[in-house]
């Protein structure tokens, strides 16, 4: 087989005869199909395997598309882990994992796949059934190797569920675990990391070289495009403020709050600053520390493609990142972006923007004014 760089790293050559499409794909996710974040990684990846003709079926929390029949998707919409809802929101999320997991395992029992795709975290059974009857599986791992990722607090992070494990009942039965985590990457054939940073959190976790595959991302640039041809002022004024765009979840680990710093130290005269995203509570405190006139806190929006096209910069400063949509999209947008190592590989220093340290406020102000 000819060599590809279509997604980021070579396909080596194999042995013809070694290397086949699949007949009938099992994928599973915790996540609804179509919408935004996972929602549409999922969407995108099952409208490639609906393409090539390999779709057996997709298993997720609901059904938002329309592209795909609903003849190759189960979904768990009325599941009954609606009953542990009122619990802690991580324990909840982790009932749901469990949940998805156990669903996907029963169906690979059947026989009808021969080809296994889950989600890190939500995979561990279907993982196991799948070793055992030597059907072939894929592991997409959103951000990087657990062991590697800075511990959050639990009510954002799976990095400190075993601390919880020694808790109520129910967070023994439940409670996804550092360790389960660990094991699912032992079982599974490939590990899809989204981005260099991602596969070096494994190489550096000595998982072998060959088993980490980089899986780039997409974007609809037909969505996401500027038409506007129109060039920055020479001088920005409170008519013609300069316009900086943040798009993601507001929580630390994106680095929301070093943004909030820099922008407070900057006090930049003719300046307005646009987060969109949902608030996370670990973020509330620098909100309401540094809330102001030039600060703009949109929540979730559904139209980023309308906020890109009127803004100047994106900036997107995370410590912790698989390689986030938004910033596939403000590059389509034709927006330049400050962003940092570990937020993927869209962004190319000098060249469609600047890499700035994670966490550090001054680089991070000084890329601003520049």
């Amino acid at each position: 087989m000819a060599e590809e760089e279509s997604s980021g790293r070579a396909v080596q050559d194999a042995p013809v005869g070694l290397l086949r499409e699949p007949k009938s794909l099992l994928y599973s996710v915790n996540a609804r199909i179509g919408g935004y974040g996972r929602d549409l990684n999922a969407h995108e990846s099952l409208l490639l395997a609906d393409e090539r003709g390999y779709l057996g079926k997709a298993i997720g929390y609901e059904n938002l598309q329309q592209d795909i029949s609903p003849r190759h998707i189960i979904s768990l919409h009325w599941h009954p882990v609606r009953l542990l809802s009122k619990q802690p929101p991580a324990l909840y999320d982790d009932a749901k994992k469990k949940y998805v997991d156990w669903a996907a395992s029963r169906q690979l029992k059947s026989g009808k796949y021969d080809l296994f795709h889950g989600w890190s975290g939500s995979s561990l059974r279907s993982l196991r059934v799948a070793k055992k009857r030597r059907i072939p599986s894929v592991l997409e791992i959103p951000l990087w190797h657990i062991d590697k990722m800075r511990p959050q607090p639990v009510e954002t992070s799976p990095c400190d569920t075993d601390q919880r494990v020694t808790g109520t009942l129910l967070e023994r039965v439940f409670t996804v675990t550092t360790q389960q985590i660990l094991e699912e990457y032992d079982l599974a054939d490939l590990l899809l990391v989204p981005s260099e940073c991602a596969a070096k959190s494994f190489l550096d976790a000595r998982v072998p070289e060959e088993k980490p595959f980089l899986l780039g991302a997409g974007v609809d640039t037909e969505l996401f495009r500027n038409d506007t041809s129109s060039e920055l002022p020479s001088d920005f004024s409170a008519a013609r403020p300069m316009r900086a765009v943040y798009c993601g979840a507001l929580t630390r680990r994106k680095g929301v709050h070093v943004l909030l710093q820099a922008w407070n130290k900057l006090s930049l005269p003719h300046a307005q600053l646009t987060l969109v995203g949902p608030v996370c509570e670990d973020l509330r405190p620098s909100l309401a520390q540094f809330e102001g006139p030039s600060i703009n806190v949109t929540g979730f929006l559904s139209c980023v493609d309308e906020v890109f096209r009127q803004s100047d910069l994106h900036i997107f400063p995370s410590e912790c990142e698989g390689s986030p949509k938004s910033v596939y999209e403000a590059c389509a947008s034709g927006l330049p972006q400050i962003t940092t190592f570990q937020s993927g590989d869209v962004v190319l220093n000098e060249v469609n923007g600047l890499i700035v340290p994670p966490n550090d406020i001054v680089a991070l102000a000084n890329a601003i004014r520049r």
